[in-house]
């Protein structure tokens, strides 16, 4: 999330040409859109994948969570190096590096060589959303600021959900290793506008200005955050809700509804979307919800109760007919969108120096959810299967998924039973 190093600049109200701000951050917000497209990208490449590299779950569950690591443990130094050296460099780096690690993805011979091709794309992809927040502060008037986060938000979810059934269609037509290549193509044509579009500041004499005193105030923000108990059970709630999403949207979805139901790749692949799409809508609608009724706790309650229940419907329920499951998917990405209310009360319970290092750590936190949960999926399938195979690939069994989503269901009751110990602020600093 944006940390505390993104500030207004005297000319954010009046940006010397909206054309040219509207452009500077729709491409950031087009990088952060490519990150999460690369972060759902091996949900519809299951099999091709574990018959490539004859991997089981675990190994499969490993290489897609292998995005998440960089990219959640950058989270806390990326604003004092878009501080340091500006978004536009920043962006153009990380795109580039994004570029080069989906090409290694797509040339990869050894499971190794694809490791390192989505850790690479996990790296380049963890600047964008912080440096659209970033350059819509520098560019834009603060009053616009909120809603060119949520847009921001949006278009990354409509890019997940490009990276789904689209992304399906294109893998079954020329490959998945050509589509991954293509994708590198694309960032570095994106890394490219990017250096020659973007500028850090309407103010050209503050454009490039280093603030060389933010690793002190990052590192100080640090120590503190992290002795906060408080903190971390915010964190956590916020994992509770941004994990099942990663794990179901943005990686078994797929293979589980495609088994259990007898669909072909790109429609499983529309329907598990459906879990992105509710939290596309579910993400703004609840913080304007909680401002609306001047509350932080209660929509966390709610959302995490809400959360649990649906993922419970989804692991134990047999037998439920497409259109139901299609709606608890949509439903759980509408309840765990409430996820984004952790942001406003992690702030509010936080003096106002510690900002920045408190929304770094449950932003990571909520990234990091997908690292945990993606792998263990694939362990616990593992150890249900059967030993079928079909085209080289290992073939799990509804009951195996069912299984599995324990997990999910376990780690989403953790954290509404954690919610209720949430301090209500009212929506109001209460730490000075």
């Amino acid at each position: 999330m944006v940390t505390e190093s993104v500030k207004s600049s005297p000319q954010a109200a009046s940006p010397a040409s909206l054309a040219l701000a509207l452009s500077i951050w729709s491409l950031s917000a087009l990088a952060f859109g490519y990150a999460f497209f690369q972060r759902v990208a091996p949900s519809v490449m299951i099999p091709d994948l574990m018959a490539e590299f004859a991997v089981t779950g675990a190994v499969m569950g490993q290489l897609s969570a292998l995005y998440f690591y960089p990219y959640a443990a950058m989270q806390l130094p990326i604003g004092a190096l878009l501080d340091r050296y500006g978004a536009r460099l920043m962006l153009t780096i990380a795109l580039l590096l994004a570029a080069v690690g989906s090409i290694i993805f797509g040339t990869a011979g050894s499971v190794n060589a694809a490791y390192t091709g989505r850790f690479m794309v996990g790296a380049g992809s963890a600047v964008g959303f912080i440096a659209s927040m970033a350059l819509a502060a520098r560019w834009f008037h603060p009053r616009h600021f909120a809603l060119l986060t949520g847009l921001a938000m949006f278009f990354a979810m409509v890019c997940g959900i490009a990276g789904q059934a689209p992304l399906a269609l294109a893998v079954e037509a020329f490959g998945w290793r050509q589509t991954m290549i293509w994708a590198g193509v694309f960032a570095a044509g994106l890394a490219a506008l990017t250096a020659l579009v973007v500028r850090n500041s309407p103010d050209a004499a503050t454009a490039e200005q280093a603030n060389d005193n933010r690793w002190a105030e990052i590192w100080a923000g640090l120590k503190d955050t992290i002795k906060r108990s408080e903190i971390w059970r915010i964190a956590i709630v916020a994992m509770s809700m941004s994990g099942p999403m990663l794990a179901l949207g943005g990686l078994w979805g797929v293979p589980f509804l495609a088994g259990a139901y007898e669909l072909d790749r790109p429609t499983s692949a529309i329907y598990t979307s459906l879990s992105l799409l509710g939290w596309a809508v579910g993400a703004p609608l609840s913080g304007w919800l909680s401002d609306r009724i001047g509350r932080r706790k209660l929509p966390l309650v709610v959302g995490t109760a809400s959360n649990f229940a649906l993922l419970a419907i989804i692991a134990f329920v047999p037998n439920l007919s497409l259109t139901f499951m299609a709606t608890a998917f949509f439903l759980s990405g509408l309840t765990g969108g409430c996820m984004v209310v952790t942001f406003a009360l992690a702030r509010e319970v936080s003096a106002r120096r510690l900002h920045g290092s408190v929304s770094g750590l449950v932003n990571a936190a909520t990234v990091g959810a997908g690292a945990i949960l993606q792998p263990i999926i694939g362990w616990m399938l593992d150890l249900r299967w059967d030993g079928t195979m079909l085209e080289g690939a290992r073939i799990y069994q509804t009951a195996d998924y069912r299984f599995a989503f324990i997990c999910l269901v376990v780690w989403s009751g953790a954290g509404f039973l954690l919610s209720l110990t949430l301090r209500e602020t009212n929506c109001k600093p209460v730490v000075q």
